[in-house]
């Protein structure tokens, strides 16, 4: 019962997104600016984060720099909408959970938190089959875990061979090595250090090595290269911190 319970408030509060986003849409004035998630044209996108970042939240659907950027991947790069492919999605972004919801019947979302998708689910010790997803969507989930490579090799047992996972994590481009103390303890410390208070570590360039298993290939997308300098400004895709894409294809 309580299962059941968890779900229903989940599906009422996606309910309740989809709702609220729809008239927003109906009475936001239109802009230079542009959602992909919504399709919607805004006058600007609105700050966001402890450090606010100008533009990064769309007024309608609430969408990040890195949803936008997904979504047009995810649209123009690959196969995820043609024939029914078996979707399992992390950290669900209400707005981009609703599109693959829509276009997949067997699209899965997955939390921790109760409440917060279909599944309650710990990525570092996943209840799902081997071999189970043709996609998978991971977005700034990994900085967050206790133990990263129980994560991925979680991640990887659960996708198909020939399956792949789009992985998203906030990156120090500065630094090579990935920034991780456990005497960086209390909340105010970590974002002392990493610059948000629930992260357990700031991923740096070597996170495409962290991410390598013998059996998946792993390549670093840099997406937001492939648009001009306008397009950039009118999509609002972000700084590269947290929108470079990193695609895990498992090959056996």
């Amino acid at each position: 019962m309580k299962k059941i319970k968890d779900l229903l408030n989940f599906k009422i509060r996606l309910l309740i997104f989809s709702i609220r986003y729809k008239i927003k849409r109906l009475y936001t004035k239109k802009g230079k600016y542009y959602c992909v998630c919504c399709n919607t044209s805004v006058r600007s996108f609105l700050s966001f984060g402890l450090v606010p970042r100008e533009n990064a939240i769309c007024p309608v659907c609430n969408s990040l720099e890195r949803t936008r950027l997904l979504k047009y991947y995810i649209i123009n790069e690959t196969d995820i909408f043609i024939g029914n492919k078996k979707i399992l999605h992390f950290a669900p972004e209400p707005i981009l959970s609703l599109c693959l919801r829509k276009l997949s019947k067997q699209y899965v979302s997955a939390d921790i938190r109760k409440d917060y998708a279909d599944r309650e689910e710990d990525i570092q010790r996943l209840t799902f089959s081997d071999d189970e997803f043709d996609y998978i969507i991971c977005s700034c989930v990994l900085g967050h875990v206790e133990d990263e490579a129980k994560a991925v090799e979680e991640m990887y047992r659960v996708l198909k061979v020939g399956g792949k996972a789009f992985i998203i994590t906030l990156l120090n481009t500065e630094i090579y090595e990935t920034l991780e103390d456990d005497s960086i303890g209390t909340p105010s410390q970590r974002f002392e250090h990493y610059g948000e208070y629930d992260l357990l570590r700031l991923h740096g360039e070597d996170f495409l090595e962290r991410l390598k298993r013998p059996n998946v290939f792993v390549e670093k997308m840099d997406y937001a290269d492939r648009f001009s300098v306008e397009e950039k400004q009118k999509f609002s895709l972000g700084d590269k911190k947290r929108e470079i894409i990193y695609v895990a294809t498992k090959i056996s």
